[in-house]
């Protein structure tokens, strides 16, 4: 079967301008004067024994003026290193994108150009995949440009499972940078009723630690560590509405229509993120926006044919006990606790943010949409989409646009 990796690279403005009002947001975009994670990630690539596989990098700008430059230093960055490992690489930004959508509309297909937009992360993730699919391949991997890998026999165990005996979709796992898979933070008072470290770690032993059997059936999964065959992705897209965490996200939409991911625990890459630049308050808003809609997504399912139900239990213990009717509970008594810590360290802002967190939760982070009705609408649109552009006329064109940049 054949097998395209992928990874988003993000990039911002460089780093005396940093980032403006409208300019999407991402966990740590790469300034446009520095040079990143990415070659370190392509690099890395060397030590796979197998190598007969497709690399794309998607490179993501955070704003539509800096797409040229974006495009040139990515290009560049896979120019210099991709020969040296021996693999076929190849760009896919916003001008190519552009190009595809000016395809699908001299096809009359323009009303699925709406399916396809490099800003914010589901869409992107779709992306991840929607190239696979016009490259002709079976198997999409998802790996992210803030990793290494140190397994010779990572595409190996990749494509070991995938496509036999139902299973489509599988997850890898994470190394830390001492080489454990535990999550480790320094605990804070706040964390007692926002346990998400403690209930990943719980989810970690459960999964990652106990070694037999090797595939099992998991509530969580890493978006840079993602295998999912083309039974999957063709027919189920990532939520474009949620806001982060699309690949938790992913995998319950997965359910929904009768796939269940498993966790391969010999499937590991190493992960080496930057510092998040965002304040505590904002990181765990993010996580309440969420969570409010992965739960209303999941209270909002109804009894459809050839659809399955998928409960919070069901994703115990994580990220299960962030979608349970004590979710207001757990942010209220976070915050309050998180809100004293600001103000007993004289930041009486990060005071408030972290207090308005509380208002949000029962306001503005409620979706005014029914998110399963709308997740169903998606999906029929996807799988149409997938449909028409997998025909060999349509797909033809649409490979031309990727871009071999760094041919071995």
């Amino acid at each position: 079967m054949e097998l395209t990796m992928v990874i988003p690279s993000y990039w911002g403005r460089e780093r005396r301008v940093g980032w403006k009002e409208g300019d999407a947001v991402y966990d740590h975009p790469t300034p446009l004067d520095e040079d990143g994670t990415l070659a370190r990630a392509i690099e890395s690539m060397g030590i796979l024994r197998e190598k007969d596989f497709r690399l794309v990098v998607i490179a993501v700008a955070t704003t539509p003026e800096i797409v040229p430059m974006v495009e040139e230093k990515v290009r560049g960055i896979i120019e210099s290193v991709a020969p040296d490992t021996g693999i076929r690489a190849s760009l896919f930004s916003h001008t190519h994108l552009s190009k595809i959508h000016a395809l699908l509309r001299s096809e009359g297909l323009e009303g699925y150009t709406d399916l396809l937009q490099l800003r914010g992360y589901s869409n992107i993730r779709n992306l991840c995949v929607f190239i696979p699919h016009i490259l002709g391949s079976d198997i999409a991997l998802l790996i992210d440009d803030d990793e290494v890998f140190e397994d010779p026999e990572f595409l190996r165990k990749a494509k070991e499972f995938i496509g036999r005996d139902g299973v489509y979709g599988i997850g890898g796992y994470y190394l830390q940078e001492d080489g454990d898979y535990h999550i480790k933070k320094e605990y804070r008072p706040w964390m007692e009723y926002w346990d998400q470290y403690a209930r990943m770690n719980e989810a970690f032993e459960r999964i990652i630690g106990v070694s037999e059997p090797r595939l099992k059936k998991t509530p969580f999964v890493f978006g840079g560590n993602m295998v999912i065959h083309r039974n999957l992705f063709t027919l189920v897209p990532f939520d474009m509405h949620v806001p982060r965490g699309e690949d938790i996200d992913y995998l319950i939409n997965a359910r929904i229509f009768g796939f269940p991911f498993y966790l391969d625990n010999r499937l590991a890459i190493k992960h080496l993120p930057p510092p998040k630049p965002h304040p505590v308050w904002r990181q765990l808003r993010e996580d309440i926006y969420r969570f409010i809609y992965e739960r209303a997504k999941i209270e909002h399912q109804r009894d459809l044919e050839g659809l399955a139900r998928v409960s919070p239990e069901d994703l115990d213990p994580y990220p299960g006990c962030f979608l349970k009717r004590d979710l207001e509970e757990k942010i209220e008594k976070a915050c309050k606790l998180l809100s004293e810590e600001y103000l007993a360290a004289g930041d009486t802002e990060g005071s408030k943010e972290a207090l308005k967190n509380i208002e949000l939760a029962r306001t503005d982070a409620v979706p005014k949409f029914d998110p399963f009705q709308r997740f169903c609408e998606l999906q029929k649109h996807w799988h149409e989409m997938m449909v028409r552009t997998g025909r060999e006329k349509v797909r033809s064109k649409m490979q031309r646009v990727i871009e071999d940049v760094g041919v071995a």
